[in-house]
């Protein structure tokens, strides 16, 4: 009875988790024709993040102990998981296509990789380093480099960027686990609510985004008219409801009950679809096509970021400083933030 109660937990787990993947897929989708229509990149990211927050601010009141117990997490989660992905990676799919611009954020596993072994002097594993020149390798296939990057080279810059902001959430990630596992006498302490988190990083988010984006100044008539898909007309408030509803609320709410039902290795190896079933949904929404060479380097790019965030931790060699993680890529703790990366 126990066995059959895990696997279902199991099952139902790994459902959440695709079901997440699969609603972070969808974002670029759904946000590309509102940008192709006229509104600015970082406005829609506003109206995606602002909304989101508006509906989680619940949640938020909830979880208000947060505030005082951790300001630094939920800050940095703000403007990192939240404003910094969610505006790169937006700001770049308006120049190149969705499926690329996504698979080029999946450097952030070899990025987390140098940052452990250079910056924190830190050993990986020989699979891991693998991992991060099958990605490198697969990326330079993604943008074909043969042929001088036929891609905007700002759009791939701000590709990166993304990716970027995905390694100040790791790392962010592994300090904030590290927090909530010790309290200051040494007893096991109550790590984050990891929704709550998520909460206050909308919020934080939208805040910092209001600065930036300055809605104020935005044409809110095209949210009244419609976008083109592929030959086709949808209405702009449907694009958007499909932005917050789906592809941020329900799929940061579904990742992060996955990796309590599953952890945080096995939610990130089905979080890897996620660049699949953007590329996927790009390719039929969109008409977005990829060349032979393309779809083959964007499977090489998964199969070096499957290997780099699931690369088994190597032992140090000698003491390790107090506070330090020991993982081969800077991870939550079990039940922490999210599936290993920060999503779109």
């Amino acid at each position: 009875m126990h066995a059959s109660s895990r696997f279902q937990g199991r099952s139902a787990g790994l459902g959440l988790a695709l079901l997440s993947a699969f609603a972070f897929g969808g974002s670029g989708v759904a946000a590309k024709p509102l940008i192709e229509a006229g509104l600015d990149p970082l406005h829609v990211v506003w109206l995606r993040v602002a909304g989101a927050a508006v509906i989680m601010l619940p949640v938020a009141w909830r979880h208000r102990n947060l505030v005082r117990e951790h300001p630094a997490l939920l800050a940095g989660f703000g403007l990192f998981a939240v404003a910094g992905v969610q505006a790169f990676y937006f700001a770049s799919i308006s120049r190149i296509p969705v499926g690329v611009a996504l698979l080029v954020e999946y450097l952030a596993p070899a990025l987390v990789l140098g940052w452990v072994r250079f910056v924190q002097r830190r050993p990986v594993t020989r699979a891991a380093a693998v991992g991060v020149v099958l990605a490198v390798g697969g990326l330079a296939c993604v943008v074909e480099v043969w042929a001088g990057l036929s891609f905007d080279l700002l759009g791939l810059l701000l590709a990166l960027g993304a990716a970027c902001c995905q390694v100040g959430y790791f790392v962010l990630s592994d300090h904030g686990g590290q927090d909530g596992r010790s309290g200051r006498d040494g007893e096991q302490a109550e790590p984050p609510h990891p929704v709550g988190v998520i909460a206050y990083g909308l919020i934080v988010g939208a805040a910092v985004l209001t600065v930036v984006a300055r809605p104020w100044g935005m044409d809110w008539a095209l949210l009244g008219g419609s976008a083109g898909m592929n030959g086709n007309e949808v209405p702009a408030w449907l694009l958007l409801g499909w932005i917050v509803l789906l592809a941020t609320v329900l799929a940061y709410v579904t990742g992060v009950v996955s990796v309590r039902m599953l952890s945080p290795q096995v939610a990130g190896v089905v979080a890897c679809l996620e660049a699949v079933i953007a590329t996927g949904l790009a390719w039929v929404l969109l008409g977005e096509h990829l060349s032979a060479p393309q779809l083959i380097g964007g499977c090489v790019v998964l199969a070096g970021a499957f290997i780099a965030q699931s690369a088994a931790p190597k032992p140090p060699s000698g003491p390790v400083a107090a506070g330090a993680g020991t993982g081969a890529v800077a991870e939550p703790a079990e039940g922490e933030l999210s599936h290993g990366r920060a999503p779109h």
